[in-house]
């Protein structure tokens, strides 16, 4: 527990996948594709991964234009990068925001996040593509996304950190003698105790069973008696009748 953090450190799609870092079996296929992923980040993207800043949850109307203008408030951009669709060129809703010095990178992921942009609230982080071991994106079943009606929610991130396990400590069990003897010799003293109680208990119950039966046998008598005049009754009617 010294070393534990709410920000993964490593990336692995087991851990992220439990609320608490903690499972040992994956919980939905998509883990599972984590798992037998072999992801290479691409080559082809270029830039200083340290000082680019992930932007997500964008409005897909959002352009390159609006993001300098929002983002060139913290600092000098170098460069910015809306991912788009090869086939559509419409926007996927993300991009990447290179600063030329890490005090606007900081600034920027302080107080960019939850910012809204063309009524949208979005969200910020360092880029963990090829800062992150062990990555796996979202599209293989990795990443720190996810919603709560798929149930491939994925933990360990900035906007869903880990949650600190419960360790609980390891107490002895005094009834097992596990204790000090004095602890042992007064358990067993209680054992006693209950025991006696116990007979105790057995006893008076057993000299209120004939008087419970007494009542019992009381309460019968009396059902017969009324039973026996509800007959008369009932034939003194039938003899007026004739």
């Amino acid at each position: 527990m010294s070393d534990w953090a709410p920000i993964a450190k490593e990336y692995d799609p087991l851990k992220a996948g439990s609320i608490d870092g903690t499972d040992e079996e994956p919980h939905d296929r998509a883990i599972w594709r984590a798992m037998l992923a072999r992801y290479v980040p691409n080559k082809g993207v270029t830039g200083e991964p340290h000082l680019t800043l992930f932007v997500a949850r964008l409005n897909l109307q959002t352009t390159e234009e609006k993001l300098r203008e929002v983002f060139s408030r913290y600092g000098d951009i170098r460069k910015i990068r809306l991912v788009r669709d090869l086939v559509t060129g419409f926007s996927k809703g993300y991009a990447f925001v290179e600063y030329k010095e890490e005090r606007a990178l900081l600034k920027a992921h302080r107080d960019a996040n939850r910012l809204v942009i063309d009524q949208h609230e979005i969200f910020v982080d360092f880029e963990l593509e090829r800062t992150l071991k062990g990555w796996i994106p979202r599209r293989l079943g990795g990443g720190f996304g996810g919603k709560k009606e798929s149930g491939q929610l994925r933990f360990g991130g900035r906007d869903r950190p880990f949650r600190k396990p419960i360790n609980l400590p390891n107490v002895k069990n005094d009834f097992y003698g596990e204790g000090s003897s004095e602890k042992r010799n007064w358990s067993c003293e209680g054992t006693r105790d209950w025991r006696t109680r116990d007979r105790d208990q057995e006893r008076n119950r057993d000299k209120r069973w004939p008087d419970r039966e007494r009542s019992w046998g009381w309460g019968d008598s009396e059902r017969e008696r009324d039973s026996k005049e509800e007959r008369s009754r009932g034939r003194e009617r039938k003899d007026r009748d004739r």
